[in-house]
């Protein structure tokens, strides 16, 4: 099967904006004062432990990391989808907490949704080849 250009595009986009995000996100949880997260509305700071949040701001750096990386040095490329399943595991957990607190959840859902379609594009439709 013949890879789409446009489809290749498309994944390094989603890509990026995935890492942007997650990136920001997690060097906030790590490098700012649980209270100054709260302020900033992340709510959620006052029901955890700050090891546990401090934990998701890492995996979530380590996420970003992993989307463009590997992909782009083409080094070891199967972390790029390994890493974008994690970060729709961080995403599947973030949908639950939203739904059980009555918050809007569809920022977290979509953002599932775009770290789904990472990993379905690069395991199975436009995967990154080793140098």
């Amino acid at each position: 099967m013949k890879k789409s250009k446009a489809l290749h595009t498309g994944l390094w986009i989603v890509q990026v904006l995935l890492a942007v995000a997650f990136g920001m996100s997690g060097f906030m949880k790590v490098s700012s004062t649980m209270e100054q997260l709260a302020q900033a509305g992340m709510g959620f700071v006052n029901e955890y432990a700050e090891s546990t949040v401090r934990f998701i701001g890492i995996s979530e750096l380590l996420g970003a990391i992993g989307l463009i990386l590997p992909a782009a040095l083409r080094i070891l490329p199967v972390l790029t989808p390994a890493a974008a399943v994690g970060i729709a595991i961080i995403m599947i957990s973030a949908t639950g907490y939203h739904i059980s607190h009555n918050e809007p959840f569809f920022p977290a859902l979509i953002l599932f949704l775009l770290a789904a379609f990472v990993a379905w594009g690069r395991y199975r439709l436009a995967p990154v080849q080793p140098k």
